[in-house]
């Protein structure tokens, strides 16, 4: 039996025992509900009460722009820029224990990795070192590769510093460059750059972590919210298209002597861009190469009047208002008029009176014949028409510098200008806009208005397609039939009938030629034109509208000088889609005078 004595100092050293390990076990719960349980919410709670810990921002990359097929046109890709701690290889070659790889020999590996020469290698750092003995920076090479960086770590060297970075590349050059746009050195946008910024920018993520006072990350503090990545923008263009008639407008512009030259390619059924060529163009992996005119768009924001191709504006007017058809006639239209108002008008070639038909006018290109086709209506009703088809209003793309073209209020429309502008003349389009107004009548008077993005597919995957379209009739579907009949015959019986076939398919085309006003006084150049064509293929079953323009040709100076350009363009068009020829034969030519 334990003495008395012995057991009243055992029973207080187990119930020590016992209040200690209670003690522990309460300390060891509230560690693990600290650390484990409530981990995350307390690193939030130090992080963000006085801000005890440290927040760095996660980049992610910006999206790419495709064409229609998937092919990539611009993308981010992460490059390197390579630095040099000259002072921590100093040390190092100095050391008693000599590195694996002496300077004189890395030095070498690095120059042939990043395309130097070892000699301007170790120059450019005993110069720094030299400047100052305990320099401990010098940049080698900016923007290396992946692959370069794979290999510049393999070499093991203490003393370099790859610094990762993302640019911004264009894989195929200067192919749709004047639409895609670039970045340039200061972030500012221009182009599909900055029109579809929202879909392209990347989400900042963000990272968090806790640091002891030795600077060194305690365990378990990280915490990530990962970066999202920029959509993607699919757009209407054919890349493949696109570069062929880059190359092709290119040669014309030289071969006609021009200041510069563009095509527009436009799908009839769906109002989309399908190309957008032009010359001079811009890479944007090199915009400063270019002329700062021409970095931007000159389809989009480049207006001229439209001469010749909008007097199938005057003869759709005429047609809805005084019910006129393609056998309408007027009487005696000279190559020189002078109008009871005291406007006078000339033709740009010598002719008899003639008492042409409506259809006639157009073949011929009259400016007297359609100038007295437009008195058969009113000032406005021509107005109307006119904005209906699209003058005076920027398209639905709303390009970044694209212009809206220019009509004078009726009020303003003075004696000469009554007649000018039925043939195009005193007021300004647009390649777009005259692409737009031919796709209305190729598509049977339904106007679909222009689009150059498909689609956005956001960094989780979210597709959203472009807004719908909302097509809008412009010309009763009879009377439309009779025009594009008109135009058909414009491209069979026309001046330049001969230089724009398509062996196997029907054509409706239209030139224009307008004069070019001096800035300083307002009256035209002579001898100066800014010349177009327009057309539609095939013409009894239309699929593509083509426009072509060339400022200032000097070799041909009339509308002639887009002829051969405006061939070659649709000829490559029907090929690429691949479209059948025409299964119909042309109904019996359209008489020119009564």
């Amino acid at each position: 039996m334990t003495p008395r004595a012995t057991r009243t100092p055992r029973r207080r050293t187990v119930l020590a025992l016992a209040v200690i390990l209670a003690v522990m076990c309460g300390f060891l719960v509230r560690l693990v509900d600290i650390q484990v349980l409530s981990a995350s919410a307390n690193v939030k709670d130090s992080i963000d009460t006085g801000k005890l810990g440290t927040t760095r921002a996660i980049d992610g990359a910006r999206g790419t722009i495709q064409d229609s097929n998937g092919t990539v046109l611009a993308e981010s890709q992460l490059v390197y820029d390579i630095t040099m701690d000259p002072s921590a290889m100093k040390g190092l070659e100095e050391a008693k224990t000599k590195p694996k790889l002496p300077w004189a020999e890395a030095s070498d590996k690095i120059a042939e990795i990043i395309g130097e020469s070892g000699d301007a290698v170790r120059k450019e750092v005993a110069d720094a070192l030299k400047a100052n003995p305990e320099s401990q920076y010098v940049q080698l090479k900016k923007g290396v590769n992946t692959d370069q960086f794979l290999k510049l770590r393999a070499l093991d060297l203490a003393y370099l510093w790859p610094m990762p970075r993302s640019v911004r590349v264009y894989p195929n050059g200067a192919v749709a460059g004047n639409l895609i746009g670039f970045i340039s050195g200061d972030g500012e946008l221009t182009g599909l750059e900055q029109t579809q910024n929202k879909c392209l920018s990347a989400t900042k993520g963000q990272e968090s972590y806790l640091t002891g006072r030795d600077g060194v990350v305690i365990p378990g503090s990280q915490q990530e919210k990962p970066a999202i990545d920029g959509g993607t923008v699919k757009l209407t263009i054919n890349t493949e298209l696109q570069w062929y008639l880059q190359q092709m407008i290119s040669e014309e512009v030289k071969a006609q002597g021009a200041k510069a030259g563009t095509v527009t390619v436009v799908e009839v059924g769906t109002g989309k861009i399908r190309a957008a060529a032009e010359f001079p163009s811009v890479d944007p992996n090199d915009p400063g190469a270019a002329n700062p005119e021409d970095r931007g768009s000159r389809i989009f924001s480049t207006s001229f009047e439209p001469g010749s191709t909008f007097k199938a504006i005057t003869a759709a007017s005429v047609m809805e208002y005084a019910n006129a058809d393609a056998s309408t006639s007027i009487t005696g239209a000279s190559s020189h008029e002078e109008f009871p108002n005291g406007a006078v008008i000339n033709d740009a070639f010598e002719h008899p009176a003639y008492d042409y038909t409506l259809a006639g006018a157009l073949i011929d290109s009259s400016n007297v014949a359609l100038s007295k086709f437009g008195d058969m209506v009113s000032d406005q009703q021509r107005y109307d028409e006119l904005v209906k088809f699209g003058v005076g209003s920027k398209t639905a793309i709303d390009f970044p510098g694209e212009a809206s073209g220019v009509i004078h209020p009726v009020k303003d429309w003075d004696y000469q200008s009554h007649y000018t502008t039925t043939f195009g003349q005193y007021y300004t389009v647009t390649a777009p806009q005259v692409a737009s107004a031919y796709q209305a009548i190729a598509n049977g008077g339904v106007k679909i208005p222009l689009s150059l993005v498909e689609s956005c597919t956001d960094g989780t995957g979210k597709v959203t397609e472009a807004p719908a379209p909302k097509p809008q009739r412009v010309l009763d579907a009879t009377k439309d039939a009779e025009l594009s009949r008109m135009i058909e015959n414009v491209a069979e019986q026309g001046s330049v009938s001969d230089l724009i076939k398509v062996p196997g398919y029907r054509i409706a085309a239209k030139t224009g030629t307008a004069q070019k006003p001096d800035p300083e006084t307002g009256a035209y150049k002579e001898g100066i034109y800014f010349t177009s064509m327009v057309g539609y293929a095939p013409a009894d079953h239309p699929e593509y509208v083509v426009v072509v323009t060339l400022d200032e040709p000097t070799r041909v100076t009339s509308s002639a000088a887009t002829a051969p350009a405006f061939q070659k363009a649709m000829t490559q068009v029907l090929k690429t889609y691949r479209v059948q020829p025409s299964t119909t034969p042309m109904e019996p030519l359209l008489p020119k005078y009564k």
